[in-house]
């Protein structure tokens, strides 16, 4: 058995936790080996020791037998290691073919040769079927297309070993579908496929093993084709985890969300949202499902004040809410957890304890006569952490910049759900997040349902939408093309609705 990667007894300290406690991974040459863990247990931190992002307090690591120093991500380069981060490490207002090459520019005496390199990497795009122009700038593009720039970036350098982080947390299914195919056709040229993944079903998929990670330890390495979804959850959380969610049958009561004729528009200056209606009730979920791109962006930021309206009206309790701004609004009893956490949901560069009182930290306990009282803010935190189970080196005082993405989900699901507002927009809550926390996330929103409140869930995965949801509303070309019962519609059906066609709204 040949491994091309081996990570031996590797271990990781960071202040106030130990990230990787002795964790020995062994890769074999070809494959597609995934490693799979809770939110915080370690994975992100042994792949960035393996891409030279970290240095190992203690361990050894060998490339094809043969043992290393990987000090710096161009030692990594050299090794043939490459990775794309969950974050993606792209300059916006550069091509594509710019942020491929940076750092290895070809010349043409003292000018770059821009014509050679866009050549180069227009090659390598049709060889492994990525379909990238390498003129596009990157600001132009989506989220899967930035994606297949930064796995061009590693095969330009010569990766042989590909570290994905995380691929699939913003992407669409239909781009995800897609990138499953990529990953085939990489392993299929010779390559090495590591995957850091919650997601179960994609490691069904595509990986050939699976290493599990809990709370930094090694729980054990399994043969994915031998090894069920439920066998890995287990390992994962550290117990049975249930794939479905139990709920009541809702008691919906009045109006408290609705929606009247709305138009937005969109990025490109184009009405995104057309004539659109729809009406939540207090004690229901519905849920919002259509392919991305379709208006549920422009819908959410209507609703939310991020975006301003054309026409129509936005009630919430009975009163327009359309010209009123976002302070007005939560103010008013609205929730929102948004799809993009960074941009509308944390401010990075502020202590987990400060974004958990974003909304609140002018009013009691939080301040008193103008004056944070940052031992009730704290408080708070420590709290929260508890209950949403957020992983963080240094409890409230944590740099939020500094937490994996799916806990600075879970920090953003915490204050909004803490607040329990009588209507929120929840839109992707469960992006990045492992099964484990899936299923309290949800019990959680269904919890607050239970409770009274209206909820809007804007989801692209459809398991998640059958399962929480009421009702379900199929938006197309931004408007609503069918109201369904949750319990008596299926997967055929929305994708049915979702590719356009017509049904009455019940």
């Amino acid at each position: 058995m040949a491994f091309v990667i081996e990570m031996l007894d590797i271990t990781k300290d960071f202040p106030g936790i130990r990230a990787n406690d002795r964790i020995t991974l062994q890769v074999e040459e070809g494959s597609i080996h995934a490693l799979l863990g809770e939110n915080g247990a370690g994975k992100s931190t042994l792949m960035s020791i393996l891409f030279g992002l970290y240095r190992p307090d203690s361990g050894s690591i060998k490339v094809r037998g043969k043992e290393v120093r990987i000090t710096d991500p161009n030692v990594a380069n050299g090794l043939g290691i490459g990775m794309v981060h969950q974050h993606f490490k792209l300059v916006h207002n550069f091509t594509v073919t710019e942020n491929i090459i940076l750092g290895l520019e070809p010349r043409k005496g003292l000018v770059i040769d821009r014509r050679r390199a866009a050549a180069r990497v227009s090659e390598i795009s049709r060889l492994y079927g990525l379909n990238v122009d390498p003129d596009s700038r990157i600001e132009d593009i989506g989220v899967g297309m930035q994606q297949r720039v930064e796995i061009l970036k590693m095969l330009y350098r010569d990766a042989e070993i590909l570290i994905f982080d995380e691929p699939t947390a913003v992407l669409t299914p239909q781009e995800i579908t897609e990138l499953m195919a990529i990953m085939k056709r990489l392993v299929g040229e010779g390559k090495t496929v590591l995957l850091i993944t919650h997601k179960l079903r994609e490691i069904k998929e595509v990986a050939d093993s699976c290493t599990v990670l809990r709370r930094g330890r090694l729980i054990g390495t399994v043969p994915v084709s031998e090894t069920s979804e439920e066998r890995m959850a287990e390992m994962m959380v550290g117990r049975e985890v249930n794939f479905h969610v139990d709920k009541a049958p809702a008691k919906p009561g009045e109006v408290v969300l609705r929606v009247e004729d709305l138009d937005v528009m969109n990025q490109k200056g184009v009405l995104g949202v057309r004539k659109l209606s729809l009406e939540v009730r207090a004690g229901e979920i519905l849920g919002i499902c259509g392919i991305d791109g379709n208006g549920q962006t422009e819908l959410i930021k209507a609703i939310t004040g991020l975006s301003p309206i054309v026409a129509g009206r936005i009630l919430l309790g009975g009163v327009d809410m359309a010209k009123s701004g976002i302070k007005e609004r939560v103010e008013a009893g609205l929730g929102h957890i948004p799809e993009d956490r960074h941009r509308h949901g944390l401010i990075l560069d502020f202590r987990l304890s400060e974004n958990l009182v974003i909304h609140a930290y002018a009013r009691t306990p939080f301040a008193r006569f103008g004056i944070l009282d940052f031992e009730a803010i704290g408080k708070n935190a420590d709290r929260l952490i508890e209950e949403f189970d957020v992983r963080c080196a240094q409890g409230g005082a944590t740099p939020t910049r500094s937490m994996s993405g799916g806990n600075q989900q879970k920090a953003i699901v915490a204050r909004e759900l803490d607040r329990s507002p009588r209507a929120m927009v929840v839109a992707q809550p469960t992006r990045g997040l492992d099964v484990g926390a899936i299923e309290y996330i949800h019990k959680r929103i269904i919890a607050e349902r239970d409770s009274g409140k209206a909820i809007l869930l804007v989801s692209l995965e459809l398991d998640e939408i059958l399962d929480v949801s009421d009702r379900i509303a199929v938006i197309h070309g931004g408007r609503i093309v069918g109201v369904l019962d949750a319990a008596k519609t299926d997967e055929n059906e929305l994708g049915l609705l979702m590719a356009g066609s017509k049904k009455e709204v019940a």
